[in-house]
């Protein structure tokens, strides 16, 4: 017999799932209430003007970064671990999440991450810049719900959804 996965690993591995899921959905909902707006730099010049819809926007910046810290420094840091990979830093994760397929491109995570800083940070002072970087975010929301979906598969896939109690 051998081994497809380090069992001490799974219920950390189930339970990271679980919780990228519920911010996944989230993230979704933000996702979807927000562009259904009609954006363009005017919008986002008179964003303060409008305090209702600046709070879409913030809970859309917030729940981005929130789910892109839970896959970098939980989700796939367990994953790794379940599959007997040894990762010591941000870098080291996304190398073996994308050499495992759950990730298309490690470059697009961390230009993802600077989307984050230059939602946070320009969102005051270039609209220009601000604007870009939101429809860049709701581009990278998909490859944060694609690397939900993947290591959900290949937990299926080896077996450790069915092994442990699903949460």
């Amino acid at each position: 017999m051998s081994l497809k996965y380090l069992s001490e690993h799974a219920q950390d591995a189930i339970l990271a799932l679980a919780l990228a899921r519920k911010e996944a959905e989230h993230l979704r909902y933000s996702q979807s209430t927000l562009f259904a707006l009609s954006i363009d730099l005017s919008w986002v010049q008179t964003l303060g003007n409008h305090p209702e819809v600046a709070e879409k926007v913030e809970a859309f910046i917030s729940r981005f970064g929130r789910l892109q810290d839970h896959l970098g420094d939980k989700l796939l840091p367990r994953f790794a671990a379940l599959v007997g990979e040894n990762s010591k830093s941000l870098l080291d994760t996304l190398a073996i999440a994308e050499k495992t397929e759950l990730l298309v491109s490690a470059d697009a995570f961390i230009a993802a991450r600077k989307l984050r800083n230059a939602l946070v940070h320009e969102y005051m002072y270039d609209a220009q810049i601000f604007l870009e970087s939101l429809f860049a975010a709701e581009q990278a929301c998909n490859m944060f719900f694609s690397v939900i979906e993947r290591v959900e598969a290949e937990l299926n896939r080896l077996g450790v959804i069915k092994n442990q109690l699903f949460v």
